[in-house]
């Protein structure tokens, strides 16, 4: 992929250059969208936010890692929609009490799954609301390298921070998460505990 060609041809007009690169970058921006809100509509509603908002402003890019910038616009978006959740909080799942699984079918899943992929379920459920419990500058540069495995130096521009800002996040938020996961061992599937956790 000719990125810069791609780039000089959207921002001349051409939809179809655009959509290259939504092509080639989607998966990532949705993933870094998805660890920030941690629910896959909101994570695909900001993807496309994102993209919509970068065709728009294409003038403004001035360079650089053109992921990156992708990278910021969502984070943007995603900050955006965490703040708007704060003004106004949803109810809560629990405050509905007993929910009666015949009276609604899409509650009831009745094929059983094998062991494995039930716990891989539940750790990927546990990390995700481990990850949704940090703060949100700490949460983006942990997902920015733990998940999608991106250097100090990348993280620092696509959140334009210093890089030794970047790296002390990093440090609280990987404390924070080990805090959260031991404090819910019991939760972890039974090959993931420590020994004196069992």
């Amino acid at each position: 992929m000719d990125e810069s060609r791609l780039i000089a041809a959207a921002r001349s007009g051409n939809l179809d250059a655009f959509n290259e690169l939504v092509l080639a970058y989607q998966d990532r921006v949705y993933n870094l969208a998805y660890r920030i809100l941690g629910d896959p509509a909101s994570a695909e509603d900001a993807t496309q936010e994102a993209f919509i908002s970068a065709y728009q402003h294409l003038s403004t890019f001035r360079g650089g890692s053109f992921l990156s910038w992708l990278l910021r616009t969502v984070a943007n978006r995603c900050y955006d929609e965490l703040r708007r959740r704060k003004r106004r909080p949803a109810v809560s799942w629990e405050s509905f009490g007993e929910m009666d699984e015949e009276a609604n079918p899409f509650l009831v899943n009745g094929h059983p799954t094998p062991e494995e992929a039930a716990q891989e379920a539940e750790l990927t459920h546990l990390l995700q609301m481990a990850i949704t419990s940090l703060p949100p500058d700490q949460r983006i540069v942990l997902v920015l390298s733990d998940v999608e495995g991106m250097d100090y130096a990348a993280i620092a521009e696509t959140v334009r921070i210093p890089v030794g800002t970047v790296k002390s996040r990093l440090a609280r938020a990987r404390a924070r998460l080990r805090d959260f996961l031991q404090a819910r061992g019991e939760l972890l599937p039974r090959k993931y505990r420590l020994e004196n956790e069992d």
